[in-house]
């Protein structure tokens, strides 16, 4: 309630305005009337009296038992309108420019922003391509050295080249933006600014006017060629270079072009292998035939850009006031981010000039039933906002999700118990989180995490010994139990990996064919570490008798970073496990920075590392042991170092096949020379718990897209009855309190009245 400027006693009211958390004091007449509080006044409210300690003491009292029926200790300080999710986020994102962005902190943002030709179906499984600004998921024509089509049926490994042609649907259009801001006479209004005109601008919304327009092929062209920029390091631009027809010579002549102090403008630069085709059709070439080029086509690097952003973006003083690509991206999503401030929240708000996109009409069996296809046919978004908030600490986000002020939340070790108990070896949840309607969902990450061992080591790798190596890395991959440590540091929320390809994908195996024989054998229908025994018998053989080198106990050395509270337990438990061959570990902890350049030079020895699908096909997964592909030698993601020539030579078959027994076949050949091999102690896939308020729907979970938020939907209502039941105020203990202070003040009150009456007589 306000005041309207008017002392609250004259009005009868009590102000309740708030700063931050705390109550805005003021100081009330000395003299207040005898009448009771008005008709204005909050139920309950005590009558005032003449007496102004009391009177001071009841009234900043007052405005606790809160007229309205918002909790008190909501944290949220504007008026909730419409559909609003609620969500928080531990670091700042570091890029939020889509041909820089590589992290799933910053997917979860700017999936919502950009769009890319392609999409993941919401619902259905296995993982199905379906058009999102495209006509139809492009299908790879297969061309010969002259660029010629090759005939129907023509095998991949024909092929010189292969082409993807797309077409743009009509009519998309971009969010409002300053960039595209144009005057009467169509010229763009702030494209060329001093330094008077920008003083004042420290955020998009200082910009008084915006502007959108039509999304149209030659951005998506745009944004391909930005992928070989020096000044846009993009992480994905080596592997794309080796696909995409002239990436590499473009890349180049940028690079001479920045020698030369020459400014680059992309739109007038050909890119040999992506060029327009017409207003919305465009096309990109590729050497050979790379099937897994489709997946990349539904992730941010190939979402289009505007040449009108990096035009406004690239102005003197627009980086010193963080008005850049990697702040405020511009995209034609159903979302557009209205709010950054990473120490305090970020805002995503409904993109006004979004398309007609409707919620799909198909699932899986039990779908229907599970209420995820109620939705069906509606309109895209159905939440209007994206409220995300900074919560640095584990404990205060968990609170503030059991208030009801976060819509989901994952659970921490700190709070595992609290919320989840196992019957019969499977996850529920406790009664307590029952009760709240509280749902969780559980799934296997496309995630492996795992202890590698650098191979260009002479003790662990095949820098030395290459046969005594290997037998001391099948040694220690039996004797590190990863069964315990997931039940220890996990909470068991993980499963024991056989090899890099996690469930979901194709060529992971269930049963016995999925076993790794080096470290587990098939037992009782379950999978069961090897003896011990075994592990000491390969360690002797290895040279290393008792885990010992010659006179001397054999030492090894972990690389591994600063994982804060944890880090002491988790280390003595690694010691602990290659201390049951003898050996001795130790830790040597380092920050990111230091971790990543030893990882380049080749200087760690033992390591862990993991790795996040970027689309659900094996190639991805397989690639990471990949000869040509190695950290040291190529800068790629093998951080092993691990090289073998049969199973490159395999891979080299697999990655341009598709899904079938032949595929599978040579997949399983490839795993068996990996798991002898041994580089890497294969480790677990985590599983993924995810809590969920029942005012929350169409959870599905969905590993690989990443613009999901268009398709959830929030109860406000039910949501707003539920806050207010979890946060009741308990107000007896003030009511006890001010009783007392009552009591004691009487005795003053007295003799007060006394000295009056002794004064007018």
């Amino acid at each position: 309630m306000e005041s309207g400027g008017v002392s609250p006693v004259e009005s009868g009211r009590v102000g309740d305005s708030w700063v931050g958390s705390g109550l805005m004091l003021y100081n009330p007449p000395m003299r207040a009337p005898r009448s009771s509080l008005g008709a204005g006044a909050c139920p309950g409210a005590l009558p005032v009296v003449r007496f102004a300690g009391v009177f001071r003491l009841l009234l900043l009292s007052l405005p606790l038992t809160g007229c309205g029926s918002e909790p008190w200790n909501n944290p949220y300080p504007e008026k909730e309108e419409g559909s609003v999710y609620y969500d928080s986020f531990g670091e700042r994102p570091k890029h939020l420019d889509p041909a820089v962005s590589y992290s799933s902190d910053e997917y979860r943002l700017i999936g919502q922003v950009y769009e890319p030709p392609l999409q993941y179906h919401l619902l259905l499984r296995p993982y199905q391509l379906v058009p999102l600004t495209v006509r139809e998921v492009p299908a790879p024509v297969l061309l010969d050295a002259d660029l010629r089509e090759l005939p129907p049926g023509a095998a991949g490994h024909d092929a010189a080249y292969s082409v993807y042609r797309l077409r743009l649907r009509e009519g998309l259009r971009y969010q409002p933006h300053p960039a595209l801001a144009r005057s009467s006479s169509g010229e763009y209004l702030y494209h060329a600014l001093s330094p008077a005109e920008l003083r004042g601008k420290h955020r998009l919304s200082d910009f008084p006017s915006v502007g959108s327009r039509e999304l149209v092929a030659a951005d998506y062209v745009y944004q391909v060629k930005r992928l070989a920029s020096p000044e846009t390091p993009s992480p994905v631009y080596g592997l794309m270079s080796e696909h995409i027809v002239g990436l590499k010579s473009l890349r180049e002549g940028l690079n001479a072009a920045l020698e030369e102090g020459e400014e680059i403008d992309l739109r007038s630069l050909t890119l040999e292998g992506v060029r327009v085709t017409g207003r919305y059709s465009y096309e990109i070439r590729l050497r050979g035939y790379y099937p897994a080029f489709v997946y990349w086509l539904a992730m941010p690097f190939f979402s289009p850009m505007p040449w009108e952003a990096e035009s406004f973006y690239g102005q003197p003083g627009m980086r010193e006031r963080n008005l850049v690509l990697d702040w405020y991206p511009i995209g034609t999503g159903p979302y557009m981010l209205t709010e950054n401030n990473p120490n305090l929240r970020m805002v995503l708000s409904r993109n006004p000039h979004y398309r007609r996109e409707t919620y799909p009409a198909r699932g899986m069996p039990g779908d229907r039933e599970a209420g995820l296809l109620a939705d069906a046919g509606r309109p895209l978004p159905l939440i209007d906002r994206a409220v995300f908030s900074r919560e640095p600490e584990n404990i205060p986000a968990w609170t503030k999700f059991l208030q009801g002020y976060y819509d989901v939340s994952g659970i921490s070790s700190d709070h595992f118990d609290q919320a989840v108990q196992f019957l019969n070896g499977q996850p529920e949840l406790t009664e307590e989180l029952r009760s709240q309607g509280i749902r969780l969902d559980t799934a296997v990450q496309n995630t492996i995490i795992y202890m590698g061992f650098n191979m260009k080591d002479p003790v662990v790798g095949a820098s030395g010994d290459a046969e005594r190596a290997r037998k001391l890395r099948q040694a220690i991959s039996i004797a590190l139990d990863q069964e315990e440590y997931i039940s220890i540091f996990l909470n068991g929320r993980g499963v024991v990996a056989h090899g890099p390809i996690p469930p979901g994908i194709f060529g992971y195996r269930e049963g016995p064919p999925g076993v790794n024989p080096v470290t587990h054998e098939w037992r009782s229908g379950e999978a069961r570490r090897r003896p011990l025994g075994e592990a000491w018998r390969l360690l002797e053989e290895a040279g290393y008798p008792g885990g010992m080198d010659g006179d001397a106990p054999l030492v090894l050395y972990f690389d591994t970073l600063d994982r804060g509270p944890d880090t002491k337990d988790l280390h003595e438990w690694y010691i602990k496990q290659f201390n049951r061959l003898g050996v001795q570990l130790v830790p040597r902890v380092t920050d990111y920075n230091r971790f990543r350049e030893k990882m380049r030079n080749g200087a760690a020895q033992i390591f862990t590392w993991g790795w996040h699908a970027d689309y659900p096909d094996p190639e991805n997964f397989l690639f990471l042991l990949h000869g040509k592909n190695r950290k040291v030698d190529d800068d790629g993601e093998n951080a092993a170092n691990y090289q073998s020539p049969e199973y490159d030579r395999l891979f080299e078959q697999v990655r341009y096949m598709e899904n079938g027994p032949a595929r599978g076949a040579l997949i399983e050949r490839m795993l068996s020379i990996a798991r002898r091999d041994a580089p890497w102690i294969w480790g677990f896939y985590p599983v993924s718990y995810t809590l969920y308020h029942s005012w929350y729907g169409n959870t599905r979970p969905n590993l690989v897209a990443h613009n999901t938020l268009k398709y959830r939907r929030v109860d406000p209502r039910r949501r707003a009855l539920r806050r207010t039941e979890w946060n009741r105020p308990v107000l007896w203990p003030l009511w006890v309190v001010l009783a007392l202070l009552a009591l004691a003040a009487l005795p003053a009150v007295r003799t007060y009245r006394a000295r009056e009456r002794e004064r007018a007589l």
